[in-house]
């Protein structure tokens, strides 16, 4: 039986996948390699499915090609696909289905026992959903089931199985952070672009059907999901947890993209958007190279991000590549000496906007209109990049560079605390700049972002007033009355808190944000928050980067570690850490006992084990061994470096009597 769907339903189809150009598009990421499937797609029909009462093939809403499978609103409805496994697992299964239906679930069984299961929650845009890792072996018969809603249709297309490759995974004594990373890391991969694909360009609400269409490179989206690109902002806050699933080649194009467009015509701003095919600027945002949206944190955000990737990879482009080195050294010395004129900071330099106009350059990513000159987030952004930029310097073998940009860092953030961020009777911390006739005003109270961004880049010197800031935005960001309306502000948060060792506070955070994931994106055509994808990508770097404070240096073979979990997370382990060419696993137990093993690498790594709090002697499986106190962010840490080999785990424990 082929049905039809109301208009409604028609209507809030991604629009990339809308209409003719529909046969031209697989956003599912194949990263992997696949199981030969017959009809995957329903193009031949009912062949090699097996369908149920209530069921059938139609043509009306397919995510590709021409048709699709439907399942009609009602109880034990099915329709079902076997397949013999030609080798060995473990496996994953992926199916993009449409749903106005609340309780259908994809299934996978081996020789008819249920061995994965997901879910389907009402989202009448197709989503791309994975079940994995299901391990099996050559000449086991995979089935692979999608279920009906008892309250709405189904629509399902596009079944794939592939290889599950050495994907990340977490296990924890906290059932809630398992759920949040589960799904956090099934829809950050719903969000994925396969290279070579070729799909519509330039899609926004004015244009739903695009300008034409591309081959697009690997990427995936950092935006708004009803438009055909990936913005900066969004990006450089998804990358780590981009990294963490596998896409370092997406960070790389895209991070290009950017690099590549900080032209002198632009004034060296980069693009703020760009289509799949990572060439094109997103038309909504760019009309020429004088009348594109800017804003300036972007731009130092960007060299902090370039430096994050040649952290995680170890990838010497990074630091050799002419796009990448000048680009990092534009944008740490021209670019600010020309967009630094209206206000005097004395003997340093401080990139300013020119308006309230994203078209013209605004000095905030708070876009309120407040016509901000300089900005909290501005100033915090830049003294980052500058930090990136002498890593990225020295690591590149230009030492002149190197400590050139230290120095800079230094005395920006000796300027802020002292005379920028510090003005009579403005409380509690100055976060920008306007400027009145020829006079600098500055302006305090809540800025969300720039407020927040000061101490989430470190600029703030630790201490008493670093504390009651920190409580002040925890404050304002809890209260309903005061807290943004935008989901992918709040997913700043946590890490605003974990580098000052405010862990619950983070973990608070991280727990809104998944609660938060069902609920309607103050922008309709998002859907839900959760569809937002820094939603799931930050999630995903929170637990890793955050939770378990994983930091790595790929190229010297050297990964740090400290314990961020509150009291209500016993412990938390993750598999499957992409560091260099190699894979880590870490465990945290609380906060005085850590665990790393070299799962993968070629080499020996150097572990940095750091505790919080001061722990004279620490035990490295079972034999003591006197730590070293550090200071880091005005947080005491004790701290013991250990060699561990490929293949090996080592243990550390702090705190024992």
């Amino acid at each position: 039986m082929t049905r039809r769907r109301p208009a409604s339903a028609i209507r809030v189809l991604h629009p990339l996948l809308a209409g003719a150009a529909l046969a031209l598009l697989a956003l599912a990421p194949a990263r992997a390699a696949e199981v030969p499937i017959l009809n995957p797609g329903f193009e031949s029909g009912a062949t090699g499915w097996v369908f149920s009462s209530g069921t059938g093939v139609a043509t009306n809403l397919p995510h590709s090609g021409a048709k699709l499978a439907y399942l009609d609103a009602g109880t034990g409805l099915s329709v079902r696909h076997s397949v013999t496994l030609d080798r060995a697992g473990p496996f994953q299964v992926s199916a993009w289905v449409a749903t106005s239906g609340s309780d259908g679930r994809l299934e996978a069984r081996i020789g008819g026992r249920l061995v994965a299961s997901s879910p389907l929650p009402k989202d009448t845009t197709y989503q791309r959903y994975v079940v994995g890792t299901i391990a099996a072996r050559a000449g086991d018969v995979l089935e692979v089931t999608v279920t009906s809603a008892t309250d709405g249709w189904v629509n399902f297309d596009d079944l794939q199985v592939a290889d599950d490759e050495a994907e990340i995974a977490v296990a924890s004594s906290n059932p809630k952070l398992v759920d949040l990373f589960s799904w956090a890391k099934a829809k950050a991969n719903n969000w994925v672009l396969v290279d070579g694909t070729v799909g519509r360009i330039n899609v926004d609400e004015r244009q739903p059907n695009g300008t034409g269409t591309a081959t697009y490179r690997a990427s995936y989206w950092a935006g708004y999901r009803h438009r055909s690109g990936y913005y900066a902002r969004d990006m450089v806050h998804q990358m780590v947890g981009a990294q963490l699933l596998g896409l370092a080649p997406a960070n790389k194009n895209m991070l290009r993209s950017f690099a590549t467009s900080a032209t002198p015509a632009r004034g060296l701003y980069t693009v703020w958007a760009f289509n799949f095919d990572t060439t094109t600027p997103l038309s909504i945002d760019f009309r020429s190279d004088t009348n594109f949206v800017r804003e300036l944190p972007a731009v130092f955000e960007l060299v902090e991000a370039v430096d994050k990737a040649w952290r995680w990879t170890g990838d010497r482009d990074y630091v050799a590549d002419t796009d990448f080195t000048t680009f990092a050294r534009n944008s740490t010395t021209t670019f600010i000496d020309t967009h630094d004129s209206k206000i005097p900071n004395g003997a340093v330099k401080v990139a300013e906007g020119v308006s309230g106009n994203i078209f013209e350059g605004v000095a905030s990513y708070n876009e309120n209109g407040e016509g901000l000159i300089e900005a909290g987030d501005g100033i915090g952004s830049q003294y980052r990049a500058y930090l990136a930029a002498s890593d990225l310097a020295a690591s590149g073998g230009d030492l002149r560079g190197a400590v050139a940009n230290r120095i800079r860092a230094e005395a920006l953030k000796l300027y802020f605390n002292k005379s920028w961020s510090d003005r009579p009777g403005v409380t509690p911390l100055v976060r920008g700049y306007s400027v009145s006739g020829a006079t600098a005003q500055p302006i305090g109270g809540r800025g969300k972002e720039n407020s927040w961004f000061m101490p989430m880049k470190r600029i703030v010197a630790p201490g008493a007033r670093l504390d009651a800031y920190l409580d002040y935005i925890d404050a304002r960001a809890t209260d309903p009355a005061t807290r943004p309306g935008n989901i992918e502000a709040l997913t700043y948060l946590p890490d605003t808190f974990f580098p000052y060792g405010r862990d619950a506070t983070a973990w608070t955070w991280m727990q809104h944000i998944y609660d938060q994931r069902n609920n309607p994106h103050p922008v309709s055509a998002q859907g839900t928050n959760g569809n937002y994808p820094e939603t799931s990508f930050t999630l995903v770097s929170q637990t890793v980067q955050g939770l378990l404070g994983v930091d790595p240096d790929a190229d010297k073979g050297l990964v740090t570690t400290r314990s961020h979990l509150p009291a209500d997370i016993g412990w938390l382990e993750a598999r499957n850490i992409r560091i260099g060419d190699g894979l880590v696993a870490v465990r945290q137990d609380g906060l005085t006992r850590s665990t790393l093993t070299n799962a993968s690498g070629r080499r020996a790594l150097t572990w940095r084990a750091e505790f919080p709090g001061r722990h004279d002697i620490v035990k490295v499986d079972g034999i003591g061994r006197r730590a070293i106190p550090l200071v880091v962010d005005g947080v005491t840490v004790s701290v013991v470096e250990v060699r561990v080999a490929p293949g090996r785990s080592v243990t550390v424990t702090a705190g024992w009597r």
